[in-house]
């Protein structure tokens, strides 16, 4: 029964990577189970409560999983006695209860959104990488390939979002970017298969659409992701 045989069990998903697939997929009471950085035998159960993701610790050991003075037998028992009674109010009162386990394939219905939801598996990186380089939760910087609006051929630029801000530049090295882009004016972030290249995405402003191409499907994915959480936000502060 090594490693946990169960749909939602997410392998190395990160915390931040857990924090938004809850907020922007789950929905109250979703939850999953994940690899704790503290090693071998150490999860993390990730919960959403509300607007926030609350993180618990839980220990494999020989006898079953250890939760708080709690030990239970299997991963299912473990469920099932929290799905009646709630883990804990958290410091605002809130109670958390496990209502709907969130499964690492996720069946979508739309073409756009076919694309396994599987972020931080892949990558190969550590909960230790992502918090090295991402001060603030929702930040995100990487190479994508770009299609010109007036010539249209594709460029390699560096984007970098922080905030509701997008910006590009032509390369790492350079400080000042070629555009910035306000994201509370995007409508729109979504797969695009209209220009024959893969793991291509679109954001939808109203003066123009940009096209844009991530190395992987992956990558893309967490680019897309992480925009959509950000349009959410922006749509709940208006």
């Amino acid at each position: 029964h090594w490693p946990p045989q169960s749909a939602w069990y997410h392998f190395d998903l990160s915390r931040h990577a857990a924090e938004a697939l809850l907020l922007s997929n789950g929905k109250d009471g979703s939850y999953l189970l994940r690899n704790s950085h503290e090693g071998s035998g150490s999860f993390a159960l990730s919960v959403r409560a509300k607007d926030s993701v609350k993180h618990f610790h839980v220990t494999r050991k020989s006898s079953g999983y250890a939760f708080g003075f709690n030990e239970f037998a299997s991963l299912q028992d473990f469920v099932s006695h929290f799905a009646n009674q709630p883990l804990l109010g958290s410091e605002t009162g809130t109670l958390i209860v496990l209502k709907c386990p969130y499964p690492w394939r996720v069946e979508e219905p739309s073409i756009y959104e076919s694309v396994r939801v599987h972020t931080a598996m892949q990558t190969g990186r550590t909960e230790s990488d992502l918090v090295a380089n991402a001060p603030s939760f929702g930040t995100k910087e990487g190479y994508l390939v770009k299609l010109g609006a007036v010539v249209k051929n594709w460029k390699q630029r560096w984007f970098t979002l922080n905030r509701n801000e997008l910006k590009y530049f032509k390369d790492k090295m350079f400080d000042e970017p070629i555009r910035t882009l306000d994201l509370t004016a995007c409508s729109a972030v979504q797969f695009d298969y209209s220009k024959d290249r893969v793991n291509c995405f679109c954001l939808v402003f109203p003066e123009r659409t940009f096209y844009l191409c991530a190395k992987s499907g992956v990558e893309a994915d967490e680019w897309i992701k992480i925009i959509r959480w950000k349009l959410s936000h922006i749509r709940k502060e208006r």
